[in-house]
């Protein structure tokens, strides 16, 4: 079925062409009368305005593109509530898309955006390197979200993982934990902040000869995996801090899987307090990021682009907390 154009509202409403693009674009210059008339028309015909054709006047498409890392991770979920919530309030309307874990189909990602004719692009958890993202980015204002940058072109929101970190440490060591061991993500973005922190942490409380870390990922199959190897050394910490949560979620399974108790035979901390972690029958230890209120911000950031309030780069840093419930307790030792 066809569908209706400028020409077949104007006709249905008895008025011009150049009056209907009018009322479309919102002018004070129309009478109420002929404003209810056009709008009637286009009603009852189901017209919808061309959004392409609309973007080619404009120079804009009024859309930001936002390419997410992992759709798996709930993490993002609560991110990307912020910046619908923030895009919309300005106008904007945000379209997602992911890269899946992997550098080449997040950047056929931000081309199929950018064919697109998005206005702006945040990356959330992106696995590309960021002289990458500067290149392929380069046409649009872009943020990258989570992970440590110094670009002088790409604006970035992260959290401060390495107080995060710190923060579960010092948590653990005033508890009396001695032995504990990191399970890191390995390049995922924040993953090396939380490493860092983690090591510094060690060092500060004089535990440097204790620092333990194993491999792992941004997942729950990643933590159990880990968690398994872990146990099966032989060489069982009394606490473990598990990059984040949904990593920290297979931990547990492992532990009791295991036959272990949390937090009597071990102790599990986590990051990010994804809304599982304050369940009641899993209440774990975790580093609060304030999700949604960053995605606010990278939003804020790209808008301040596209409107020319600002050409050099900005770095926003956010502040973690530390949010202790039962999976952490003293040593069995």
């Amino acid at each position: 079925m066809k569908q209706p154009t400028i020409i077949d509202v104007a006709e249905r409403a008895g008025v011009s062409k150049s009056l209907v693009s009018l009322v479309l674009q919102g002018s004070p210059r129309v009478s109420d009368e002929s404003r209810e008339a056009v709008l009637q028309a286009a009603g009852e015909l189901g017209y919808r305005p061309n959004a392409v054709a609309r973007s080619l006047v404009r120079q804009q498409t009024g859309v930001l593109g936002c390419v997410l890392s992992d759709l798996h991770n709930p993490f993002f979920a609560d991110v990307t509530d912020g910046i619908e919530e923030e895009a919309v309030s300005e106008g904007y309307r945000a379209l997602l898309t992911s890269g899946f874990l992997d550098a080449e189909r997040e950047s056929m990602a931000v081309e199929t955006l950018l064919q697109l004719r998005v206005d702006g692009l945040i990356m959330l958890g992106a696995m590309s390197e960021v002289a990458a993202i500067e290149e392929a980015t380069a046409p649009v204002p872009t943020v990258v979200f989570g992970r440590e940058s110094d670009s002088t072109t790409l604006d970035s929101v992260l959290d401060d993982d390495v107080a995060g970190a710190h923060a579960v440490v010092d948590h653990l060591v005033e508890l009396g934990h001695r032995r504990i061991v990191h399970i890191h993500a390995g390049t995922a973005s924040g993953a090396e902040g939380r490493r860092r922190g983690y090591e510094q942490a060690m060092e500060h409380h004089g535990l440097g000869d204790h620092t333990r870390s194993v491999e792992g990922a941004f997942t729950d199959t990643a933590g159990e995996a880990a968690m398994s190897h872990l146990i099966a050394s032989g060489d069982l910490p009394t606490a473990v801090f598990v990059a984040n949560d949904l990593a920290a979620l297979g931990a547990l399974q492992a532990i009791d899987e295991a036959g272990l108790s949390v937090p009597g035979d071990l102790s599990v901390a986590g990051y990010d307090n994804l809304s599982f972690a304050g369940l009641e029958r899993i209440a774990l230890t975790t580093v609060n990021q304030p999700r949604a209120e960053m995605g606010r911000t990278a939003v804020g950031l790209v808008l301040e682009r596209i409107r020319g309030d600002r050409t050099e780069a900005r770095h926003v840093v956010v502040k973690p907390e530390l949010v202790v419930r039962a999976t952490t307790g003293m040593p069995r030792d």
